[in-house]
């Protein structure tokens, strides 16, 4: 599939490369060229040059140049077409493809974004006016949510009306149903997917609205504290990641990533000065999450219990650690606290615990080595069987080997026979313990 040559023409002609780069970099006027701080990688000087009258861009930094299309492409990690549609709907030009049958796909596409979009504003309007949205407005401003918050991240409020949003928002029954916002009951009526529920919008990295998660109010009598929208046609959890529209800048500035469990997490930490996180959108972390971000960084933090999942979910952040060149480690955060409580009451514990992350295996290993106490031989033998069980679960022998000297002085073990233990890579270990013969209390003569 094409875009039409002239469709490209007429959008390079219009569109001004200075004014785009500027939406992502701050230029300063030096004679003809305008100059600014590489956004594709770090440095202190600019060097980063634009130039309206050739169209072009070049960073004397890094070497990377191109015209408009490319700084799109790069800056939002997209494709070429991508880049002339992004281009497009920024100017509001119409396009035309080569290729009527993909075409009509793009087409369909879009109007399904276009009613996602309309739905977010619809959402996003009643809870700023609404009267029977006294109570959400009230919960957020609780949670430090309201205001400028809830502006940023375009939260919203779903009525508690069988089909408010159906009858509001102008969309076509087979749109609402395509995207997840409406559905027929059995009496074949449209009705709301969510109702009574605090919306977060679920954007892709480009900023298109794809989905929504919704919260219940404290004192709800729904059991589902948080409904997300199911798969459609525009929207695939394991490929979509709350919050990166929002934080992909961040996180190519910093090559760090702040992965969360939900929403309000993902807000926390933007508050706490954190704009580098993202949560996941009902679902557990997946390689294709994992290839999306590694786009932006190599430095992954996980910012949840991640050893709750056991071996199988340690196994897959090694082996993602091998296969994407990324490094996984933990924030810790204060026990019984979420990102979202320590945003309002301890920020700066946040921004500690993203600082002094500890890498994967040494967070599993620590809390092993705390877990059990070392007032006996057997104990000690335990829990040097139970930590060297943890370390082998890593598939680098040199990384176990160094691990194992860490369970050596812990549990006072000789180093050299829990690193023979590491390079046999058992996931059972057994330390055979002899104590020491007790000759018991002296009989009296």
């Amino acid at each position: 599939m094409g875009i039409v040559d002239e469709d490209i023409e007429r959008l390079r002609s219009t569109v001004s490369i200075v004014d785009t780069i500027q939406q992502y970099v701050a230029l300063k006027r030096v004679g003809r060229n305008w100059v600014g701080l590489c956004p594709f990688h770090a440095e202190k000087s600019g060097s980063f040059n634009v130039r309206e009258e050739t169209g072009r861009y070049k960073c004397f930094g890094c070497d990377k140049g191109g015209d408009v299309f490319t700084f799109i492409q790069e800056i939002e990690h997209t494709d070429f077409p991508g880049a002339v549609e992004h281009l497009a709907a920024k100017a509001g030009i119409q396009l035309n493809y080569t290729t009527t049958g993909q075409s009509k796909e793009r087409a369909r596409r879009k109007q399904l974004v276009e009613a996602m979009d309309e739905a977010v504003e619809w959402y996003h309007q009643r809870l700023l006016t609404d009267a029977d949205a006294r109570a959400a407005r009230d919960y957020l401003r609780r949670r430090g949510l309201a205001g400028d918050i809830a502006r940023q991240f375009q939260l919203g409020w779903a009525p508690d009306d069988w089909d408010a949003l159906s009858r509001g928002l102008g969309a076509s029954p087979d749109v609402l149903q395509s995207v997840g916002l409406a559905f027929r009951n059995k009496r074949n009526k449209m009705q709301d997917s969510f109702r009574a529920r605090v919306m977060f919008p679920i954007f892709s990295e480009s900023g298109e609205a794809l989905a929504f998660g919704g919260r219940i109010l404290p004192g709800s009598d729904d059991p589902a504290k948080y409904k997300n929208s199911s798969e459609t046609p525009i929207y695939t959890k394991s490929k979509v990641l709350y919050g990166l529209n929002w934080a992909k800048a961040d996180i190519a500035k910093h090559d760090q990533v702040v992965v969360c469990e939900g929403y309000t997490d993902v807000i926390g930490f933007h508050r706490a000065g954190v704009a580098r996180a993202v949560a996941t959108c009902g679902t557990a972390l997946t390689e294709e999450h994992v290839r999306l971000l590694k786009r932006y960084a190599s430095k992954v933090v996980l910012a949840f219990d991640a050893d709750a999942a056991g071996q199988g979910a340690a196994a897959r952040f090694y082996e993602w650690e091998q296969q994407h060149a990324v490094e996984v480690s933990v924030a810790r955060l204060p026990q019984g606290k979420d990102p979202g409580d320590l945003a309002q009451s301890d920020p700066e514990a946040l921004q500690q615990a993203v600082d002094s992350a500890m890498p994967f295996l040494g967070f599993r290993l620590q809390r092993t080595l705390n877990s059990r106490a070392v007032d006996s031989p057997e104990h000690r033998a335990r829990l040097a069987e139970e930590a060297m069980a943890v370390v082998n679960e890593h598939p680098n022998p040199n990384v176990r080997k160094l691990y194992a000297g860490e369970v050596a002085t812990k549990v006072g073990l000789p180093v050299g026979d829990l690193v023979q233990i590491a390079e046999r890579g058992s996931r059972h270990p057994a330390i055979q313990v002899t104590p020491k013969r007790s000759t018991g209390p002296m009989e009296n003569a």
